[in-house]
């Protein structure tokens, strides 16, 4: 029964790097009939911010500034081409060995960030960009800021008017 349990866990834990491996980076999911190249003013949208307000701001300056890197104009409130709102998380992967002698061993933990970008039409709420970011992260004060920076561009790196086609 032992032998089993070992066989079943180092089957799963074989598998598991390769599907965490493929998780981490940029997906983008964008409407295909919406004209990126028209869309000039957005207005924020809470409901999903991070919870430490620090992060918070970093995150939300980062998308501001990408954003105006884009030629958007920010609104303080009314009508405007887009509403934006972001979600974060953080979570740990644990990296497993596939040797039975290395299962009781300490495991590589990996600080995992996964941010999403969401624009989406005010009127109709149908979303025109939708970016998330999965990527190993290194949570200390000093290093945040430059990790929040990171993961935001590399999102609008994506964005439909930045990419060549």
């Amino acid at each position: 029964m032992k032998q089993l349990l070992i066989i079943c866990l180092a089957v799963a834990a074989a598998s598991l790097p390769a599907s965490a491996q493929s998780g981490y980076g940029v997906t983008v999911t964008t409407d295909k009939a919406t004209d990126f190249s028209k869309l000039k003013t957005y207005v924020w949208q809470s409901g999903w911010d991070a919870n430490d307000k620090k992060v918070h701001g970093l995150i939300v300056g980062a998308i501001d500034k990408e954003l105006k890197a884009l030629g958007f104009t920010l609104k303080p409130a009314g009508p405007a081409d887009v509403t934006v709102k972001y979600a974060s998380l953080r979570r740990i992967d644990v990296q497993v060995s596939t040797n039975p002698k290395e299962l009781e061993l300490p495991r590589n933990q990996i600080d995992v960030g996964t941010l999403v970008v969401l624009m989406v039409d005010p009127v109709t709420g149908k979303e025109l960009f939708r970016a998330r970011n999965v990527k190993q992260i290194e949570v200390t004060a000093d290093k945040i800021d430059g990790v929040i920076t990171s993961a935001v561009a590399e999102v609008f790196a994506k964005y439909p008017t930045r990419v060549r086609k």
